[in-house]
C-alpha cells in the first residue's frame, strides 16, 4: 500500500470543511476547548514542506498567513499558534490556532498539560463568531487562491 492510499488526510478532509482550491483546503478541526483551531491542508500528498516546489511552498505559506489574518480580523486572539508536526498524520499540513489567554491551556501548548478549568461560556462566544469568520476566510481564500 502506497503512503498516499493509505494517509487519512488523502482519503478525507479531516475535519468541517471550511474552504477547498484546486491544491490547499482549510478545515475546521473539532479539538475540545480549542473552538478556532484551523489546519490549512495540501491536497496532493506530501510528507514535508520541502517535498512542494518554491511556487507551491509559497502559495502553502501565504494561505496559512491569509488565515491567520482573518483570525485576527474577526476574533482578535491573544495569540495566534502555527504549528507542522505531522508525526502522526505524515501529510503536510499547518495548524492554525488561534489562543486567548483565558483558554484552558495557555499559555502553554494545546497539546500540553491544562493551566486551568476551560470557560464553556467564553468558547461558546468565541464559536458564535464562526460562520462570519468562515465566510471571511472563504471569501480571502478564493480571491488569492481561486
Amino acid at each position: 500500500m502506497t503512503a498516499a492510499a493509505a494517509c487519512v488526510l488523502c482519503a478525507q478532509d479531516g475535519g468541517v470543511l471550511v474552504w477547498r482550491g484546486d491544491k490547499l483546503r482549510l478545515i475546521r478541526a473539532e479539538e475540545a476547548g480549542f473552538p478556532a483551531f484551523y489546519r490549512v491542508i495540501w491536497n496532493a500528498h506530501a510528507a514535508e514542506l520541502s517535498d512542494l516546489s518554491d511556487a507551491d511552498r509559497n502559495l502553502c505559506m501565504q494561505a496559512v498567513a491569509v488565515v491567520e489574518r482573518a483570525i485576527r480580523d474577526v476574533l482578535e486572539p491573544t495569540k495566534i499558534n502555527l504549528a507542522a508536526l505531522g508525526n502522526m498524520v505524515p501529510h503536510l499540513h499547518w495548524h492554525v490556532i488561534a489562543r486567548f489567554d483565558w483558554d484552558s491551556h495557555f499559555p502553554a501548548s494545546v497539546w500540553a498539560v491544562a493551566q486551568r478549568q476551560r470557560n464553556a461560556d467564553k468558547e461558546a462566544a468565541v464559536a458564535a463568531q464562526l460562520p462570519t469568520l468562515h465566510a471571511l476566510l472563504s471569501e480571502r481564500l478564493a480571491a488569492q487562491f481561486g
